[in-house]
């Protein structure tokens, strides 16, 4: 019996092996080849004056494989972004109970959400309609409703809920969701006021945001009688975007930059070439940090990948340990107006404007906002007593040479852009490819079969975090616009505001607000189509208003409850929240003096008009 039992684990365990081989596989496969074709179409057009049909179709319609893959791997992986660890507050013998119940409501709501998918999918097989001329839509679509499921039976199945009683009360959430779908009147307030509140104490557990925001959406379209599928429609229909499939590319391009030793180069140059000055290697880690918060999109990943690296090396040169991790902080999200930012880029499409003279927009703002960072940085350097670094030409040189592929990359990516060389996919593509190349095979930092497969999955995990909460807010989105929300909030700031100072500061009051509530990518998607008709009443320019919103929401990083920076510090320096905010508070006031020039300096935003 003995050996029975131990034959059966261990096929279960080489079954859940090979699952785990396969979705890895699956994840990375598409990633890569997401990133391969459009470098392959300009190939062909060069090359043979012929390109491939229909690959930016291809392209875009990958993107909701490798957006919702991802998603799988972060269920599976916890990487799905949260509100809170609550629970952490409460007696550690209840901390599993507090599992118990985030994973039921987790459940619930993926599980709700892979049935309102699949309703999606089956609608649209009754009028299929293909992709280039062959591939049947609800083929692509078919990704929704498996992805949910897999991610409810992830959360029903969590190893953190052991095998008893938390264990079957988790797996409770199926049977609730179905009930809730099925036998719940849709019309009575008093299940939608009770449903908030669980939703609302689950959050502060520390569910993932998109399950909160998705149970929020499904119970407001019940109550309306608007069937649940208008929130898979409206997540295939931002996440194949023209511009969309820029932000996973984007991201592997840093990612590959991040854990390829780009970071170690880079501070050597900056170093052998900033040191000198006072408060000069204040500045090289604030290049250094916004340089790599351009192509992670301020994920708190350069907070990750070069924070061990550079905290030992400000202590030793005499900077304070507090001022250090302030710095390191308030640096993992500094480079966010700078292209090919994720957060330009997605406020571009949710705000139909032109992503490029968002870029432009934001070169003068992002400019100050790493000036404040810097200027902190050489007052600090006034009282340490560290040695500066001496400048030699010869290491100088030699840390150029040493960087020269590295420093390559923004070069590409700004004279694609802005050259007009290639489109905004076609540069995210080519500089995936191109930091690939570097790290991989110049390089040689990473080992394409020991190092390179753990770098895809991590990125595939936080973009499947990202995309599964911009899937699930593109639906609450929709049901405010549907509600004539911005209308009647327009209407009442026109009616009760006359002046556009005073319009202004309650629009940074309230943006503030969202940031401390919010990340940033549910924000936009959320908030954008919210504020916009009310800066149209009173002649507030998009760009102008663009530069504005994600100024504060790059505040948001720095601002508990929900500043994520501040979560990646404390992580990876080992200080408590509390403490790494009381270091960031210098750099969180010198940042909200810049946004408040910003705000009432439209120049600044338009100078490049």
């Amino acid at each position: 019996m003995a050996t029975d039992s131990t034959s059966r684990f261990s096929g279960f365990t080489q079954a859940t092996a090979l699952f785990r081989w396969g979705e890895n596989s699956l994840a990375g496969l598409t990633l890569l080849l997401m990133a391969g074709l459009p470098v392959a179409e300009i190939a062909f057009r060069v090359l043979f004056n012929t390109g491939i049909p229909a690959s930016s179709t291809y392209v875009q319609n990958l993107t909701l494989w490798v957006g919702f893959s991802g998603a799988v791997l972060a269920a599976r992986d916890d990487g799905h972004l949260t509100f809170f660890l609550g629970r952490d507050l409460f007696p550690q013998g209840t901390h599993s109970y507090w599992v118990a119940l985030i994973a039921m409501v987790s459940t619930a709501v993926a599980a709700s959400l892979s049935w309102a998918a699949l309703e999606f999918v089956r609608a649209d097989m009754q009028s299929p309609v293909v992709i280039a001329g062959w591939l049947p839509t609800w083929a692509v679509e078919a990704i929704l409703p498996a992805s949910f499921a897999v991610i409810a039976v992830r959360f029903a199945m969590k190893p953190e809920t052991g095998t008893g009683l938390a264990r079957w009360f988790a797996l409770l959430g199926i049977p609730l969701a179905a009930g809730i779908g099925f036998l719940m009147p849709g019309d009575s307030p008093e299940l939608l006021w009770a449903s908030l509140f669980v939703l609302f104490f689950a959050a502060v557990l520390g569910t993932p945001i998109f399950i909160i925001l998705g149970g929020v959406t499904l119970l407001l379209f019940r109550m309306e009688g608007t069937t649940a599928a208008a929130i898979p429609v409206e997540t295939y229909r931002l996440v194949v975007s023209p511009s969309i499939p820029a932000i996973p590319l984007f991201t592997l391009a840093g990612y590959v930059l991040a854990e390829g030793g780009a970071s170690r180069r880079l501070v050597r140059v900056f170093r052998a070439w900033f040191g000198w000055l006072p408060g000069g290697l204040a500045v090289v880690v604030t290049m250094l940090c916004a340089f790599l918060t351009t192509f992670t999109g301020a994920s708190g990943v350069t907070i990750l990948a070069v924070g061990g690296l550079l905290l030992p090396v400000l202590i030793e040169s005499g900077y304070r340990k507090s001022f250090s991790i302030g710095l390191l902080t308030s640096s993992g999200s500094v480079g966010l107006l700078f292209p090919p930012s994720l957060a330009v880029i997605l406020y571009g499409v949710m705000a139909h404007v032109s992503i490029l003279d968002l870029f432009k927009a934001g070169i003068l703002p992002g400019l100050l906002l790493v000036t404040s960072v810097c200027l902190l940085g050489i007052r600090e350097a006034w009282s340490k007593t560290g040695p500066r670094v001496p400048f030699a030409m010869g290491e100088g040189m030699t840390a150029l040479w040493e960087a020269k592929w590295e420093l390559m990359t923004p070069v590409l990516v700004l004279g694609s852009l802005f050259g007009g060389y290639g489109t905004l996919i076609e540069t995210a593509a080519i500089t995936a490819v191109y930091t690939m190349v570097v790290e991989v095979l110049i390089h040689r930092e990473l080992n394409i079969r020991r190092d390179f497969p753990a770098v895809l999955i991590k990125c595939l995990t936080l973009i499947g975090g990202v995309f599964a909460i911009l899937g699930v807010a593109m639906g609450l989105a929709n049901y405010l616009v549907d509600a004539e929300v911005p209308m009647s909030a327009a209407h009442w700031f026109q009616t009760h505001i006359e002046s556009k100072f005073v319009f202004l500061l309650a629009l940074n009051l309230f943006l503030i607000l969202v940031g401390c509530l919010l990340d940033i990518f549910s924000a936009i998607t959320i908030v954008v189509p919210l504020i916009q008709p009310i800066s149209q009443v009173f002649g507030i320019d998009p760009l102008h208003l663009g530069m504005i919103f994600l100024l504060n929401m790059q505040l948001g990083y720095l601002t508990p409850p929900v500043g994520l920076d501040l979560f990646f510090a404390s992580y990876r320096f080992g200080a408590p929240l509390a403490q790494v905010f009381r270091y960031t508070f210098p750099f969180f006031v010198a940042m909200l003096i810049v946004l408040l020039l910003v705000t009432y300096v439209p120049w600044l935003s338009l100078a490049f008009m």
